[in-house]
């Protein structure tokens, strides 16, 4: 399974208003088998949702996460898996597409800008209070939630914690105690969770559900070194991070606008998927997979264009956004102190919702990322999205009026700009570009001193 928490485990045109006539996203997975995680951050409290991205028997499952603090009964919860897919629809990289005008109507036309996861473990009976102890390793609470029983670690040496997971029945990977360190010298816990068969079974459900946990700590930061003690190669992390206020960038990492508002051929609306997966590839290859690449950032009480609809406020709240307001449904249940009472933190509502949406995407290594994800929230307000933009052609004759011969002349020059952008955005030849997208051979772009010296 791919890890994001756990052991074991271009610059954009001017903010003009969209007005395409069609507005899509990928049909299929934009990034295949791509962990993702949902935070809600405010001030020093997180809420973190945890999609299972696990593709087994349940029986063989198991997830450790570091965590800051010993986390009750209360602090975890089971979430929804729609919300992802609802949350993932709004943010997804868009396609909009926009019809070419009649050009002998128009005289004076300016077209429109466009502008973690865990491993596979096997397990038996856990150690006795006193033979943990005497491995340094402390059982701070068990409970179980839902359909996952779920213990708190908390160790004073990594080769005790790892000899407590072996002698549990945990498949620890070679050099897990290494991992363990740095976190256990932090005076970190570790969130242990695997699947009650039983309370699986009840539930009548074929996959994994979600898993949410809340805490309070200054620390702003996911752990990923953990997942990739048994990875074979780079990974794909999604985090939607929902703030109050502003765009949340990574602070020990580069954190990059993907390019943006690139006119591109046609033919790409059929294949929206592989040119979007071939366009991060390249992105990633020329970042030598060393930054974190931002896909979207907005307010969420609106979008445009959207994508997907924007979640409402009861949804945002089962995702943890616990600062939004009391009104109607009063205190969101998800936030709560140790003690099993609620913490409620109402926010008054001035203007668009209190919630910002920022998308990051990360493939990663353990040579390229050696140190886990750090955020902080930024004061940039400015929106943005990942959104590429095609033009539907005029289908009149270039003989209808002036205008019409100037539009086909021109209509030439933009296909043929559109293939070698596409063809620099994903690293795609430019000649495989050009022959899929119709051009004819006197289409292609000329170097650029063929128009001061000729050819």
């Amino acid at each position: 399974m791919l890890a994001i928490a756990a052991l074991i485990l271009g610059a954009p045109h001017d903010a003009r208003a969209f007005c395409g006539f069609y507005v899509g996203k990928a049909d299929e997975p934009l990034v295949n088998h791509a962990s993702q995680v949902v935070i809600a951050h405010h001030d020093d409290k997180t809420v973190i949702s945890l999609m299972n991205d696990y593709q087994g028997e349940p029986s063989d499952f198991a997830l450790v996460v570091p965590v800051p603090v010993v986390l009750q009964k209360g602090q975890v919860h089971i979430g929804d898996r729609e919300l992802f897919q609802k949350i993932d629809a709004y943010s997804s990289p868009r396609l909009v597409e926009y019809y070419d005008p009649d050009p002998c109507r128009i005289m004076d036309y300016e077209m429109p800008m466009a502008a973690a996861g865990g491993m596979a473990l096997n397990r038996e009976a856990a150690p006795s209070p006193a033979e943990a102890k005497a491995l340094g390793v402390t059982v701070e609470a068990e409970y179980t939630v839902g359909e996952y029983d779920i213990v708190i670690l908390s160790a004073k040496e990594s080769s005790g914690l790892q000899t407590w997971l072996q002698q549990s029945g945990y498949k620890i990977p070679l050099g897990a105690d290494r991992a363990l360190e740095p976190y256990i010298r932090s005076d970190m816990k570790f969130f242990v969770a695997k699947v009650n068969l039983t309370e699986h079974n009840r539930t009548g459900l074929t996959y994994l559900r979600p898993l949410q946990f809340a805490f309070e700590s200054p620390k702003f930061m996911l752990p990923i070194r953990l997942g990739m003690i048994n990875s074979q190669g780079p990974q794909d992390l999604v985090v939607y991070m929902l703030t109050q206020n502003g765009r949340v960038e990574t602070t020990n990492y580069r954190t990059v606008k993907l390019p943006t508002g690139m006119d591109i051929p046609e033919y790409v609306r059929t294949d929206f998927g592989g040119f979007y997966k071939a366009m991060f590839d390249e992105q990633v290859k020329r970042n030598d997979m060393r930054a974190v690449f931002t896909e979207y950032v907005w307010n969420m009480g609106w979008c445009d264009p959207c994508a997907g609809p924007p979640l409402s406020r009861d949804e945002l709240r089962s995702l943890g956004v616990f600062w939004l307001d009391d009104q109607p449904g009063g205190a969101t249940p998800m936030y709560r102190r140790p003690g099993g009472g609620p913490m409620i933190y109402p926010q008054p509502m001035t203007g668009a919702t209190p919630v910002t949406l920022t998308r990051l995407h990360v493939r990663y290594s353990a040579d390229t990322f050696p140190e886990d994800l750090i955020f902080q929230e930024t004061q940039d307000q400015e929106n943005f999205q990942a959104r590429y933009v095609m033009h539907r052609p005029w289908d009149g004759s270039p003989s209808a009026c002036e205008g019409a011969k100037n539009y086909f002349d021109d209509l030439n020059k933009r296909k043929a700009h559109e293939a070698e952008t596409l063809a620099d955005l994903t690293g795609w030849n430019l000649q495989d570009v050009i022959k899929k997208a119709g051009l004819s051979p006197e289409s292609q772009p000329k170097p650029w001193w063929q128009d001061i010296w000729g050819s």
